[in-house]
C-alpha cells in the first residue's frame, strides 16, 4: 500500500463526516509526517504500524472526537497550537479579535479565560516586546498554554485563577476575553463534537451567556491603565447586550463583524 491508496481508505471510512476528504488528508499527513507537497508526491509505501495508526485515527474521528483534539494540535493566526480535552478549540471567528488587538500593538495584554492561549499568545508572537499574562481556571489549559507559548517564542505569565471569585493584581493597557458565552439552556444543543468533547467550562456563560461579561467588564476598570482597552469575543447574538454592559465605564465602544457579516468582537476605551 502507497500513500495514495492509504488516503482513499481513510477517505471512505470518512466519508459521511463533514470535510471527510480534508481530515482524511490530516491524518495520513500527520501519521506519516508529510508536508502538503510530500502527501501529494510522495509514493512510499505504508507500514503496517502506520496504517494501523491511521485507521485508529479514523475511528475516533466517527466517535465524534474532533479532529484537531486527534492531531493534537490545530493552526490559528498562521501559528501552531498544542489542543486537548483541556482546551476549547480556537476558531477561525477569534482570529478577528486577536487581529483587532495587534493593530493596538499594547504594551500589556491580560487574556482572560485563555484555554489553549490562543489569543494571548498571538499577540505576543505578532508583537514585539508586549508583556503577555495568560489566566485561566483550568490547571490543565494552563499547562497547554505554557507549551504554546513556549513553540511560539512568547515569554508570558501564568495565573491560576477562578476570574468570577478573584481578580488578578496589577495594570494592564488591554484585556481581552474570549470567555465562556452560551447559555445553559442551550448547552444541550450544541453539536455532539461540542457537546460530548470540549469542556463545559470554556462554554457555558450562565443563564443569559452573559456572567462573564458582566463580572469582567465590573473589574476590568480596575485592572487597565488610562486609556486602556477592553475587548471581548461575542456569541451571534450578543454585541449589543455587552456593548451596553461596557457603555457605564467605557467609550469609543465599537462593535466589529466577522466574515458572515455577524458582530463578532466588541471593543471599547476606559472611560
Amino acid at each position: 500500500m502507497v500513500v495514495r491508496e492509504l488516503w482513499n481508505k481513510i477517505k471512505q471510512m470518512l466519508s459521511h463526516v463533514e470535510n471527510g476528504s480534508f481530515e482524511a488528508t490530516e491524518i495520513v499527513r500527520e501519521v506519516l509526517g508529510l508536508s502538503h507537497v510530500d502527501f501529494i508526491l510522495s509514493k512510499r509505501k505504508i507500514t503496517p504500524a502506520e496504517e494501523e495508526r491511521a485507521y485508529e485515527m479514523a475511528q475516533k474521528r466517527l466517535f465524534g472526537i474532533p479532529l484537531q483534539y486527534i492531531l493534537g494540535y490545530t493552526e490559528f493566526m498562521s501559528l501552531k497550537f498544542f489542543v486537548d480535552e483541556y482546551t476549547l478549540i480556537p476558531r477561525q471567528d477569534t482570529e478577528i479579535l486577536a487581529e483587532e488587538i495587534i493593530k493596538l500593538a499594547p504594551q500589556s495584554v491580560l487574556d482572560i479565560g485563555t484555554g489553549s492561549g490562543a489569543l494571548g499568545i498571538s499577540i505576543g508572537h505578532y508583537v514585539k516586546n508586549t508583556d503577555v499574562t495568560c489566566l485561566d481556571i483550568s490547571p490543565g489549559a494552563l499547562a497547554i498554554a505554557k507549551k504554546n507559548a513556549a513553540v511560539n517564542g512568547v515569554n508570558a505569565a501564568f495565573l491560576l485563577m477562578d476570574i468570577m471569585q478573584e481578580a488578578p493584581e496589577g495594570k494592564f493597557s488591554c484585556i481581552v476575553s474570549n470567555p465562556p458565552y452560551i447559555k445553559s439552556r442551550d448547552m444541550a444543543g450544541l453539536q455532539r463534537e461540542v457537546r460530548c468533547y470540549e469542556p463545559a467550562s470554556a462554554l457555558d456563560g450562565g443563564e443569559d451567556g452573559l456572567d462573564f461579561y458582566r463580572r469582567i467588564t465590573d473589574i476590568a476598570p480596575e485592572l487597565l491603565t488610562d486609556g486602556g482597552v477592553l475587548s471581548f469575543e461575542v456569541g451571534f447574538d450578543q454585541a449589543e447586550a455587552v456593548a451596553e454592559l461596557m457603555e457605564k465605564s467605557f467609550e469609543d465602544i465599537r462593535k466589529i463583524k466577522d466574515l458572515c457579516g455577524v458582530d463578532r468582537v466588541v471593543i471599547g476605551r476606559k472611560r
